[in-house]
């Protein structure tokens, strides 16, 4: 095994816990990470270069460890383990096989869908949103510190050792790509935190859902060597969007950029609204960056109202809400045939939420909330799914998820109830009582 430490090395964490290594798992800037056996099961070790292992580094470390983030969205320092040859390191929870990184995905070795890639950006939103109100700023986002499940779109965050009270200026700035322009610059007082860290989630989220970086345009092409001084005028001296509306000279290049051109046009308008904020007047007032609560409503509404095209099957975002614009599928170009709509509203404070009920749509427990502290598309969350007749293809029906009995009331007048297991079949103007002040109406359009 190669690095720093041996296999079969034992060390001791703060915590009293015995750690042993037992396998080397991968190198970064700030040091290597081991797979480790401690008493309660297997752990990852992340060991820090001597040149890296600051005081000012060990004092990060140990504030974190003491925070004690439980949230399984990140892979929080869990225990420090004391100085050993040099160096220092701390224990963390190991990053389980189905999380794969971005750089797979950007080079299109993943297989994944327009929703997964929409719950992996929601999640990610909500995941920094969590630790920013706690007071803490991650200081580096970027494309190496998410992993997410291609399937699913569940989202892991690592390397949290960067991760600071707001305020705090020690440590790192963060990752040139996604640094905020002023940090990039260096302006005087600029420093970086949770307004900073608004910028590179935007980037970020642009790079998921685009696979390209929002101001790498023409002008990139016309830079011969992007060496330090390159990158600073790109990214802070004269950052200019590559869909910026006011300015095209940094548009696409349509030979060299092909990709971002048909991601954009496939792209819901209501994302590309804040992406044009974010990535125009974001760049130089950091006040009007678009914040957590915006890209979480926005995704979550685009998420509700992707279809498949009748043509092709390909997955195609669509604006939400009732009578939305005419739309070609970006497989094929045929016109996509939106099939009907719920419409949820919640109990007070009333929030309507428009799910497309395309094949084997979804409600899960967060379309009832008004304010949801946190988004949960998987099954353990599901209260009602569109389902085929079994013995009548092309016939839908309503199924109960929940462990509530709804009841429903048909255009005509007719009421029944709906218990648990049970499907009401699929009718325009059908409303459904969920329980607990929600209700939903089924509409065309």
């Amino acid at each position: 095994m190669s690095g720093m430490l041996d296999s079969g090395t034992r060390l001791t964490a703060e915590n009293g816990d015995e750690v042993e290594i037992t396998g080397f798992l991968g190198a970064g800037g700030q040091g290597e990470v081991y797979r480790v056996r401690t008493p309660a099961g297997e752990r990852a070790l992340k060991w820090y270069y001597p040149t890296c292992a600051t005081p000012e580094q060990e004092a990060i470390v140990r504030e974190l460890v003491d925070r004690d983030f439980a949230d399984d969205r990140f892979l929080w320092p869990e225990a420090y383990v004391p100085e050993h040859h040099g160096s220092y390191g701390y224990l963390m929870g190991l990053r389980p096989d189905r999380f794969k990184g971005l750089p797979a995905l950007f080079r299109r070795r993943l297989r994944t869908s327009t929703r997964a890639l929409l719950t992996a950006c929601l999640y990610t939103v909500e995941a920094y949103q969590a630790l920013h109100s706690r007071g803490i700023a991650y200081r580096d986002i970027s494309w190496g510190n998410i992993f997410f499940d291609p399937a699913t779109g569940d989202v892991l965050v690592c390397d949290n050792d960067n991760a600071v009270v707001e305020g705090d200026a020690s440590g790192i700035s963060g990752t040139m790509e996604f640094m905020a322009p002023e940090l990039v610059r260096g302006d005087p007082g600029a420093r970086p935190g949770t307004q900073s860290d608004l910028h590179s989630l935007a980037v970020l989220l642009f790079m998921l859902l685009m696979n390209h970086h929002p101001l790498k345009g023409r002008r990139e092409l016309q830079i011969h060597c992007l060496d330090e001084a390159a990158e600073r005028k790109l990214y802070g001296r004269d950052p200019l969007f590559v869909f910026d509306p006011a300015d095209d000279s940094n548009a696409p290049d349509p030979a060299e950029h092909a990709t971002v051109l048909a991601t954009w046009d496939a792209a819901a308008g209501r994302l590309q609204e804040l992406f044009r904020r974010g990535f125009t007047t974001g760049l130089h007032d950091p006040a009007s960056r678009v914040r957590e609560s915006e890209w979480r409503n926005a995704l979550r509404a685009v998420l509700d109202s992707v279809v498949e095209c009748a043509s092709c099957g390909r997955q195609n975002m669509t604006e939400p809400g009732e009578n939305p614009p005419p739309r070609l599928c970006w497989g094929c170009g045929q016109r996509l045939v939106l099939p009907p709509r719920l419409t949820v509203t919640t109990a007070p404070p009333r929030t309507e939420h428009h799910i497309r009920l395309r094949r084997a749509a979804r409600v899960h427990e967060h379309h009832l909330d008004p304010e949801p502290a946190r988004h949960d598309c998987s099954d353990a969350s599901l209260v009602a799914e569109l389902v085929e007749h079994p013995s009548k293809p092309g016939r839908y029906g309503i199924a109960n998820r929940s462990e509530e009995t709804w009841t429903g009331a048909r255009s005509d007048g007719t009421v029944q109830r709906i218990g648990p297991g049970q499907t009401v079949p699929l009718r325009s103007g059908l409303e459904l009582d969920l329980g607990g002040g929600a209700r939903a109406v089924v509409r065309a359009g």
